[in-house]
């Protein structure tokens, strides 16, 4: 069973509530997943499956405290990510202005530098437009898993 890994940088638990809301959506398409609350380098440069992650913008476009050790590692280390495929659903709001879901935008251009493949589009999903993130998150993570041809099962 192909593994995928849902790797969460949260403050107050919606990320981590948008991850445990589509793992069954990822269980039934044929994956063993994972969902990862303090990711490590190594959860992404010796996993070759999938990888989606739940990010919240906190601050003025910063990074929740448990994901900044994760991204600090990839800005020192600089690993090459060539073999990393992954989808990313930003979590923000959207009344701080230019820093609308900063850490998500943020991650995506450094997974990118990195040699990182997204597959298909980023979601962003607005608290001033949806009140439960997984409102906007599961109808995008069937759609992804559709379009992107990832059903196993």
């Amino acid at each position: 069973m192909p593994k995928l890994n849902i790797l969460v940088g949260t403050m107050y638990g919606g990320a981590l509530d948008v991850a445990e809301q589509v793992k069954p959506l990822f269980e039934q398409a044929g994956y063993s997943v994972d969902i990862i609350e303090q990711p490590s380098l190594n959860d992404v440069t010796s996993h070759d499956g999938i990888t989606l992650f739940c990010v919240s913008t906190t601050g003025s476009g910063d990074f929740p405290g448990s994901f900044v050790p994760f991204v600090r590692s990839l800005r020192d280390q600089s690993p090459s990510l060539t073999t990393l495929r992954y989808g990313l659903i930003a979590l923000g709001d959207s009344s701080y202005g230019e820093t609308f879901c900063g850490a998500g935008r943020a991650l995506d251009a450094l997974l990118d530098d990195h040699g990182a493949t997204r597959l298909g589009e980023r979601l962003e999903v607005d608290a001033m437009e949806t009140f439960m993130a997984d409102d906007a998150a599961l109808p995008w993570v069937e759609e992804w898993i559709e379009s992107q041809q990832l059903k196993v099962a």
